[in-house]
């Protein structure tokens, strides 16, 4: 009995927030470009490819950047332009597909396996979005979302590739284990204890050894992915478990007057977002990183569901003066969850709305 039909597409656009300022900032075009926050602990958002051929990466510190590149230009993140900009694109995309998955601001998967020639009309896309935007999208086809993110990835910038779930498996076997989706920093590491760097190797890897070392469960999951085995579904809406607001100071504070004015702010926003979004939750959290990078959470859930912005403030400031901080304070947050309509719904339906794929 033959698989059902699964053709997946992944869009990405191509370097986006450097892309959205070249449209604007034409006179940059060909020049190295970082965008970068301007304060002492400032990362890197994102680097043209130009910048990036120096070794400027996103989330490095802008002060390796600027010592990487020097002759860059630096722009400062403009995110209502970025959200804007990215509107439009995934508008476009819609109005052509029906089932469009957005996972990200610069990044959709589309499931075309009703679509009985679905390359030509994604090429149409890609061209519409480049005439009408000026951003390009590299496209990554293939059975599964994993197969599909794995290879636009890879081939980007300007991809367009389609490839089958054995060609991946074998066209990826030199690359590290790192490529996999879901596999991270602490997993590969575990992995290489083990002998295990590349896709090849494990796929080639003893089950049993992967088991004990992960627990069964983990080790047949990682065994499938390095075969790029992969049935996630496309969804096309994400309940969000929760909200958060956060602020990382240009420099430590200790002053308690200032700490609590901008928990006070962080909560003001959260409330803003919940009326906007006709949404109540019932716990409240702070997140707090000291100097010395020690970073505490504390929550609290409360009688009833709300949307006030002075519930949560209150709330937010009895978890910090609780804990109150012994050291000057890096970063501070404000976090909502357990929000009413999740309550309101089926168990079975609340875990459909996750996007990662599962691991």
């Amino acid at each position: 009995m033959h698989e059902p039909r699964r053709v997946i597409a992944h869009l990405d656009i191509d370097a986006f927030y450097a892309s959205v300022e070249l449209r604007r900032h034409p006179e940059a075009r060909g020049r190295p470009l970082v965008v970068a926050g301007s304060g002492p602990r400032a990362v890197v958002t994102t680097a043209s490819y130009e910048a990036r051929a120096y070794g400027v990466q996103s989330a490095m510190p802008a002060s390796r950047a600027r010592a990487l590149c020097p002759d860059a230009i630096f722009l400062t993140p403009d995110f209502a332009a970025y959200r804007e900009s990215s509107r439009e694109v995934w508008q476009l995309v819609r109005a052509r597909f029906e089932t469009v998955g957005q996972v990200g601001i610069d990044e959709a998967y589309i499931d075309l396996s009703a679509v009985e020639r679905p390359l030509a009309p994604l090429r149409e896309s890609v061209a519409e979005v480049h005439s009408a935007t000026g951003l390009q999208i590299s496209v990554g086809v293939g059975p599964s979302r994993l197969v599909a993110k794995t290879v636009s990835a890879s081939f980007k910038p300007a991809a367009f590739v389609a490839m089958g779930r054995e060609q991946a498996a074998s066209h990826f076997v030199a690359h590290p284990v790192r490529l996999l989706q879901g596999v991270g920093p602490k997993t590969a590491e575990r992995l290489a204890a083990l002998g295990v760097r590349t896709v090849g190797e494990l796929q080639r890897a003893d089950p049993g050894l992967l088991g004990d070392r992960f627990g069964e469960r983990h080790a047949r999951a990682l065994c499938a992915r390095a075969h790029f085995h992969d049935d996630s579904p496309v969804e096309t809406a994400r309940i969000a478990k929760s909200r958060s607001s956060e602020v990382t100071f240009p420099t430590d504070v200790s002053d308690p007057a200032r700490l609590e004015q901008t928990l006070a702010e962080l909560a003001c926003e959260l409330g803003e977002g919940l009326r906007v979004r006709t949404r109540r939750a019932r716990t409240i959290a702070v997140k707090v990183r000291l100097d010395d990078w020690t970073t505490i959470t504390r929550a609290r859930s409360l009688d009833r569901f709300t949307d006030s912005s002075e519930t949560i403030a209150a709330t937010a400031l009895e978890l910090f003066r609780a804990y109150a901080p012994p050291r000057p304070v890096r970063l501070l947050g404000v976090r909502v969850a357990s929000f009413e309509d999740e309550h309101a719904r089926p168990a079975s339906e609340a875990g459909d709305s996750q996007l990662a794929l599962p691991l």
